[in-house]
């Protein structure tokens, strides 16, 4: 593909992404549990046992968090935000790999002077320290 029809492309992604509208990260899972009273029918061979329980995972500071959601209108809600979720990553996704595509096909502006060239050594030199410190004097 040509370098504009990659950043019409891009402009397309761009536009979507800003439509996705509110998501959550997560995962939902259905769950049927055995209750603790022993004479209830959940006890019976071949029963599911009480729910669905529709169970909402999510990570928050590096702790994982559950919360537990019955059937209505903010199961519907969160399944919303699920799905947007989704289609915003698949959506940034693509927007990266598009980016890395005409990142490849713009041209290398040149530098035009040595005292350009003297700058960007300065910068590189202070980004990258210590590590290459040996590499950067031996030159």
């Amino acid at each position: 593909m040509r370098l504009p029809d990659l950043e019409a492309k891009r402009s397309e992604l761009l536009k979507a992404l800003s439509q996705v509208g509110d998501m959550r990260s997560g995962s939902l899972s259905v769950r049927y549990q055995k209750c603790g009273k022993h004479p209830c029918v959940c006890h019976e061979p071949n029963h599911p046992g009480h729910g669905p329980i529709y169970s909402f995972s999510y990570v928050v500071a590096g702790r994982t968090r559950i919360r537990n959601y019955k059937e209505g209108p903010e199961l519907k809600k969160l399944i919303t935000e699920i799905e947007n979720y989704e289609r915003f990553r698949s959506l940034s996704r693509e927007l990266i790999t598009l980016s890395e595509k005409i990142s490849d096909l713009r041209p290398v502006e040149a530098l035009a002077t040595v005292r350009e060239e003297e700058e960007l050594k300065k910068k590189l030199q202070k980004r990258f320290g210590k590590r290459y410190r040996k590499k950067w004097t031996a030159s």
